[in-house]
């Protein structure tokens, strides 16, 4: 991803407000051991800079979900896939059916709460800044431009742009019939 973009989000302006009306921080603000907060490497909406996180969060986010669990170690990739689908899938098609299309948007709220922990995991891993809002909110307004976001911070910090096993084979042993 280091080669395709060299994107950096801007920094968050609260609403009301302007570049030129923002304080200088005197020192740094972080709730951890006084470093500064790095920025993600990506935007929220710079979906389209990785195809394939963006294909895989938008027909299949339960895997890519579960993708990001895992490398947290928040369980394994099948449990954390099987219960975002249970409550993003499931659930969100059967209010959808239920109510006719009225309560869509509830099952949201349980992903939400569900997702967001994982994000404030990844943030306090790799000392990110809470942004472009809460962590709640972002994954209810924008979830699979979350996940991906999630997804390709992961694959930038750990430096694995191919997500492909590298796998060695073991020598070659031969057996020998020993002369007595």
């Amino acid at each position: 991803m280091k080669s395709q973009s060299s994107y950096v989000p801007p920094p968050y302006i609260p609403l009301g407000q302007s570049d030129s009306e923002l304080p200088l921080p005197a020192h740094p603000a972080s709730p951890q051991d006084g470093a500064v907060q790095s920025q993600w490497s990506s935007g929220i909406c710079a979906c389209c800079d990785d195809m394939q996180s963006c294909c895989i969060g938008l027909f299949c986010p339960c895997f890519l979900f579960g993708k990001n669990a895992e490398f947290l170690g928040s369980g394994t990739l099948m449990g954390s896939c099987i219960t975002h689908f249970i409550l993003w899938g499931f659930i969100n098609s059967l209010c959808c059916i239920l109510t006719e299309g009225f309560l869509l948007g509830l099952p949201g709220c349980f992903v939400a709460c569900y997702a967001c922990g994982y994000r404030k995991a990844l943030r306090a891993k790799y000392n990110l800044q809470e942004a472009p809002c809460g962590d709640f909110a972002t994954h209810f307004f924008c979830h699979p431009c979350a996940i991906c976001q999630e997804y390709r911070e992961i694959r930038e910090r750990a430096g694995d742009s191919n997500n492909l096993a590298v796998v060695t084979a073991p020598p070659v042993q031969t057996m020998e019939l020993d002369p007595k």
